[in-house]
């Protein structure tokens, strides 16, 4: 097959996330697959990616600029709401729309439906007023949710079932052994519970912290982030890094305090398949994703409770290792391991196509029917 995933945010290097990572990992699998696959996502200013994008529109007179940096074809522009001209060029079989907060995506299912393309939206987050109006309006499509919890609020909020398949998250780039020297807590903004982790660090001196940038900070954010950080010399914070293994190679354990809801909980995954336990908040779909690898603090709890288990993981060897074990054996449950994470991939794509082609050709012995009569 053909599969173009779609994405209203930039996409990588330009931006790394969740969606970013899981999207370039399904992406490789269906290519090592024999399968075709390319991305469609936005673009925003700065770097080469935005000069060479700038320039290849302007000399081509295009709408779109494409890549190839990461091995399959990115394209990019500044709106991808229409995506005829992407369609052209790749041909897809079948588009993965995915949610994001730029209320692009069902523009762009429209876009991908009125050309007769089969459509799969792919639910990475519950923020549906950013979506741009109702998913199930696009009648043929089917929906895949990351997690139980993201599938109970499609349900709720648009009466869709999608198939639940958690991210892939390709375990060979994250699994390895740790010298387990500090506490990690990873992308440091405030949503993802930055305020709750300067807290614990305040209240723990005699631990050391590591504060892991995943989303770009601008020079403002980075430099109150420093701020705050010159009170706390246990501290150290570490610039964004394609090589996570380094980051989870020195953790002891990961802290995920996070304030928004999480539709699944990316980071827990990657630590435990090296064994770490995370501590998250009760928000959302995180619960799920740590599951017994670790600890649950309410979201609305006080500080005083993620101090108690950050203490209880770092001062009880017997609970830490407990929880480690724990962490491993939750990453070795079937429904995240690639291969089967794919072929579920896979059947609802297919399943898409099929229908949409039965569909075209009843179309088409409708309307020879009808010439028949006419004759």
């Amino acid at each position: 097959m053909r599969v173009l995933f779609t994405l209203g945010d930039p996409y990588l290097p330009q931006r790394s996330g969740g969606a970013q990572s899981s999207t370039d990992q399904l992406v490789r699998a269906l290519l090592a697959e024999g399968h075709s696959a390319a991305v469609l996502s936005g673009l925003e200013g700065g770097g080469w990616v935005e000069l060479y994008s700038r320039l290849q529109r302007r000399v081509l007179r295009r709408h779109y600029a494409v890549d190839r940096a990461r091995g399959y074809p990115v394209f990019r522009t500044w709106d991808p709401r229409d995506a005829g001209e992407v369609i052209r060029r790749f041909r897809p079989h079948v588009a993965v729309v995915q949610n994001d907060n730029t209320g692009r995506a069902l523009a762009l299912a429209r876009s991908f439906e009125a050309e007769g393309i089969a459509v799969v939206f792919y639910f990475r987050n519950v923020d549906f007023e950013d979506i741009g109006g109702d998913p199930a309006s696009v009648r043929s499509a089917a929906y895949i949710a990351n997690s139980r919890f993201t599938a109970t609020s499609c349900r709720t909020a648009f009466g869709i079932r999608p198939r639940v398949i958690p991210p892939l998250v390709e375990s060979a780039l994250y699994r390895t052994e740790s010298s387990r020297e500090n506490v990690t807590f990873i992308n440091p903004v405030p949503v993802k519970g930055l305020e709750i982790a300067l807290g614990v660090a305040g209240h723990c001196p005699d631990i050391p912290f590591v504060f892991q940038e995943s989303w770009p900070l601008s020079p403002e954010r980075r430099a109150a982030l420093e701020a705050r950080l010159a009170d706390l010399p246990n501290v150290r914070p570490q610039g964004r890094t394609a090589d996570m293994k380094a980051v989870y190679g020195k953790a002891r354990f990961v802290l995920a305090p996070s304030l928004w809801q999480e539709a699944w909980g990316r980071v827990a995954t990657e630590a435990q398949f090296c064994g770490l336990p995370v501590i998250g908040s009760s928000r959302g779909g995180l619960p799920e994703a740590i599951g017994p690898g670790g600890l649950i603090v309410d979201a609305e709890a006080p500080l005083a409770a993620w101090v108690a288990a950050v203490r209880r993981l770092w001062d009880d060897p017997a609970e830490y290792e407990r929880l480690a074990i724990q962490a491993r054996a939750h990453a070795g449950r079937p429904e995240i391991q690639g291969r089967q994470q794919l072929a579920a991939f896979l059947d609802v794509l297919r399943a898409t196509v099929s229908r949409g082609v039965s569909r075209a050709s009843a179309r088409t012995a409708h309307l020879l029917a009808m010439a028949l009569l006419l004759v």
